[in-house]
């Protein structure tokens, strides 16, 4: 979910006391309000016309944030379409059968654009959460492909869907096996969608939304810290090679704050310094590796010492695996430092 005026509030004043974050009542009221009208009104719609209008005027003629660059793993085909000023929507092509689908058409003028210059009819779109970043192209990719079905889960009341779905639901398009993830935390609905790599001799690929980015994780807007850590515990459980394509292009901010949180990591440097050789030529980071992403996001290591140290929540010799509920806390001052942080990039 892109930023709005709001979110001026999320840099809140910081207590001396044990480093823990807090808000004036009035501004988290604030906060909290806006963003119910933002997700469950039309003032969303009205915000989502405004950051379109922003990216329009920052990439003109067409041009966007990142190179589109089609990812090939055999008969499968994979193409990142930068939207808005950092989104990603997703075209997935199972290439022997002709058919296709988009995950998150958020701003449908530059999605249907490509589908039209390849002549491609998709025959669904998968959208992991309300937000209108992400589903704001729903209506227009309706009206554009009568026949369409529009996916989204069940507990999030996503806009102009055909189909809703949840945990464990499987969708089959072609020889593309997609299964249905609840992950509430960012929204209280959010859902992923794991691509079964097999069929095409390929790893598992997960478009995760706003739930899990490279070296991050999505705001916890409607959950708490402990439903965000089961959720975020569920992926770690997928298959190592998992290929992660996400909601945004954060890359270069997210690992930076790992790298101030975690400045030994290894890892979170190399992958760090990569990233900057793609984005000064405006590369996609996608995808990151679920192996990656457990070696340097602070957000999948809440069990691990040197994080949990990081955030004051170990501060003797004696380190013992942490309960659920220290990570649970854990994660949220995580979540409430990287909000906080001043980027250096």
């Amino acid at each position: 979910m892109h930023s709005f005026d709001i979110f001026k509030y999320e840099l809140a004043i910081k207590e001396e006391n044990h480093g823990e974050r807090s808000e004036p009542k009035i501004f988290y009221r604030k906060k909290k309000l806006w963003y119910f009208f933002y997700a469950n009104t039309g003032i969303g719609k009205i915000y989502h016309r405004r950051d379109i209008a922003k990216a329009r005027e920052k990439y003109p003629d067409g041009t966007a944030h990142s190179v589109i660059q089609p990812k090939n793993y055999n008969d499968l085909c994979i193409t990142p379409l930068p939207i808005l000023l950092d989104n990603y929507s997703y075209l997935i092509t199972d290439k022997k059968n002709a058919c296709s689908v988009v995950v998150d058409p958020g701003d449908p003028e530059p999605v249907l654009k490509y589908l039209k210059e390849n002549d491609i009819v998709p025959e669904a779109a998968l959208i992991t959460h309300k937000h209108w970043d992400h589903s704001g192209g729903n209506a227009e990719m309706k009206k554009a492909f009568s026949n369409i079905r529009i996916y989204g889960g069940v507990h999030d009341n996503v806009n102009n869907v055909t189909h809703t779905v949840d945990e464990d639901n499987e969708l089959t398009f072609g020889n593309m096996r997609f299964t249905v993830k609840f992950t509430p935390g960012h929204t209280v609905g959010h859902v992923v969608y794991l691509l079964d790599g097999a069929p095409f001799g390929a790893p598992d690929h997960l478009f995760s939304g706003d739930h899990l980015f490279l070296s991050g994780c999505g705001r916890m807007f409607e959950e708490s810290a402990a439903k965000m850590l089961q959720s975020l515990d569920k992926l770690s459980q997928f298959k190592a090679d998992t290929l992660v394509w996400p909601g945004h292009e954060y890359a270069l901010d997210n690992l930076d704050f790992s790298c101030h949180l975690d400045p030994d990591n290894v890892s979170a440097q190399d992958k760090l310094a990569w990233s900057k050789e793609q984005r000064e030529k405006s590369l996609c980071t996608c995808p990151t590796t679920l192996e990656e992403e457990l070696s340097f996001n602070p957000f999948l290591r809440t069990k691990e010492e040197s994080v949990l140290r990081a955030v004051g929540m170990v501060t003797d010799s004696n380190f013992q695996t942490p309960s659920n509920d220290v990570r649970a806390r854990a994660l949220a001052e995580i979540r409430a430092r990287k909000d906080s942080y001043k980027y250096k990039l």
